[in-house]
């Protein structure tokens, strides 16, 4: 733990990306305002995960366009000319991510235990959270308080949801038939489920539960692709909002919604900012690891089946952050294992997941 005897003028946030992984920060920077409120706060992001993270007030945000190279680095530089920070969070475990943090002066530089610290990051580092053994990504990164000899206490989120977003959901929510959100693709492509599956679970939402179904997603044309194939697949009504809606709208439209369906990705854990219930599918990844934090009961699990089908080990004798991300291994969830969840979560009290 660190002997700082006082809250810190300033302290800077180095989490670049992807979604998921800054949502799993927003209960951090939430305490840090609640237990230091005269701590000016500065996040270092990813450009496109600014697009949802500056609604969080009280932030001040530097956004780095990953895709800029040095460009990038001269405008950081830029950015931080003539600051320092009492304390930088390193949350980040990667090689970009470190070599950022050199642009970054502050007098205490905390990262990951050693054991954690992949990609060299204990090198550019001075301090190091407490260690620990197999954790959610979301609980590894409540290290970095208790080594500020700070609690979590409650986990709050709250991000304040734009009005035009709000009206965007209502207009495709507008009334309080439930709604099952299917977002069916990660970038990663093994991590992706068939769509004749995911239409599928959209025909049994329609016509055992009564369900709206609403497909949503990013523009890139393998979520097009994904869309398209799903709606050909069903034979029920979908509306197809993939590459229609921004970060703030898709979070307004899951904080409207039912349940959530989809694989490993960052509108898991966007649903889960907003108390939403999350139907997630794990088999190229670890739920336990990864998962959407408050609904890990309702997501299918065939991590370990996949880990001695296809690396021939059990799942304990894998590395904690191990990905299995071969061809076919989503296949290893059935359509019958989707639907059980699904059924078994609307016979479930319908009160928000939010703690």
């Amino acid at each position: 733990m660190l002997n700082l005897t006082e809250p810190p003028d300033r302290l800077c946030i180095l989490r670049l990306s992807a979604i998921g992984d800054t949502c799993h920060v927003v209960p951090v920077v939430r305490t840090l305002q609640r237990l230091w409120p005269t701590t000016a706060l500065t996040w270092v992001i990813g450009r496109i995960e600014a697009r949802l993270m500056s609604l969080l007030p009280g932030v001040e945000f530097i956004t780095i366009d990953k895709r800029a190279g040095l460009a990038a680095a001269r405008t950081l530089r830029a950015a931080l000319a003539g600051r320092r920070f009492d304390v930088l969070l390193h949350m980040q475990l990667s090689l970009r991510a470190s070599l950022v943090s050199l642009l970054i002066p502050a007098k205490v530089r905390l990262g990951f235990d050693h054991a954690r610290a992949r990609e060299l990051q204990w090198l550019f580092t001075n301090a190091q959270i407490a260690p620990h053994r197999r954790q959610h990504v979301l609980d590894s990164l409540q290290g970095f308080l208790g080594a500020l000899g700070l609690q979590q206490g409650k986990l709050s989120w709250n991000l304040p949801l734009p009005a035009e977003a709000q009206q965007y959901a209502a207009a495709l929510i507008p009334d309080r038939q439930p709604t099952l959100i299917i977002s069916p693709c990660s970038a990663h492509r093994a991590r992706n489920w068939r769509p004749e599956r995911y239409a599928a679970i959209a025909e049994h939402a329609v016509q055992a539960h009564g369900l709206r179904v609403i497909l949503c997603g990013a523009r890139s044309a393998l979520e097009r692709d994904m869309g398209a194939a799903i709606e050909r697949a069903a034979r029920v009504p979908i509306i197809n909002q993939i590459g229609a809606d921004t970060l703030p709208q898709l979070l307004a439209l899951l904080a409207r919604a039912r349940v959530l369906l989809c694989p490993d990705s960052g509108p898991a854990h966007m649903a889960t900012m907003v108390g939403t219930p999350v139907i997630g599918l794990y088999a190229a990844t670890r739920l336990q690891r990864t998962g959407p934090y408050l609904s890990r009961q309702w997501c299918v699990d065939r991590y370990d089946m996949a880990a001695r089908r296809f690396r021939c080990r059990s799942a304990e004798q894998l590395a904690w952050h191990a990905k299995i991300e071969r061809p076919g291994v989503m296949d290893l969830i059935e359509v019958a294992d989707v639907r059980e969840r699904l059924d078994a979560l609307l016979r479930s009290a319908a009160a928000p997941l939010l703690p």
